[in-house]
């Protein structure tokens, strides 16, 4: 009877999974000490650059913190001017606004024309890349040198 029966491959197979090539030898002793010597050297200058960043940002901050202190000190001098620049600014902003307008109505409009030509993109970056770079300019002055507005609760009775 057994004889008839077909012969069948095997459920489970023998893998030899030995390693091909012998381990690499472990590094010789001196080596670790150079690599420990070398991440001591990583540390300090890690360290070293923590440090000038620190410095970095407190000069930074003490520049920024000084002309705060010199901005508040001029508006106190010169509290009617700092209200005009205010007016000035909040006019300028709607300006821009205005601006801003024709501008992205002139991309709509032509945005194949500066999609594909150069001469045309070249044209509306001269007509509108000056212009909005000093009212942004102007924008930014006059608002640094603005007075805070006039809080909601107070009443200005004695503006000008």
């Amino acid at each position: 009877m057994s004889e008839n029966r077909p012969m069948r491959p095997p459920l489970f197979t023998q893998i030899d999974v030995s390693q091909a090539t012998p381990p690499p030898a472990p590094p010789p002793a001196g080596s670790l000490a150079e690599v420990a010597m070398l991440l001591r050297q990583l540390l300090a200058i890690e360290q070293r650059q923590t440090k000038l960043l620190e410095d970095l940002v407190n000069h930074v901050q003490n520049t920024q913190r000084q002309r705060a202190i010199e901005l508040g000190q001029w508006r106190q001098a010169n509290p009617h001017l700092a209200r005009k620049c205010r007016e000035a600014a909040e006019a300028l902003a709607r300006v821009q606004t205005e601006f801003l307008h024709q501008l992205t109505k002139e991309v709509n409009e032509n945005f194949d024309a500066l999609l594909d030509g150069e001469f045309m993109f070249t044209e509306f970056v001269d007509r509108f890349g000056p212009r909005m770079a000093h009212l942004n300019s102007i924008l930014q002055v006059l608002t640094q040198l603005s007075s805070p507005p006039p809080a909601p609760n107070s009443s200005n009775n004695n503006s000008p």
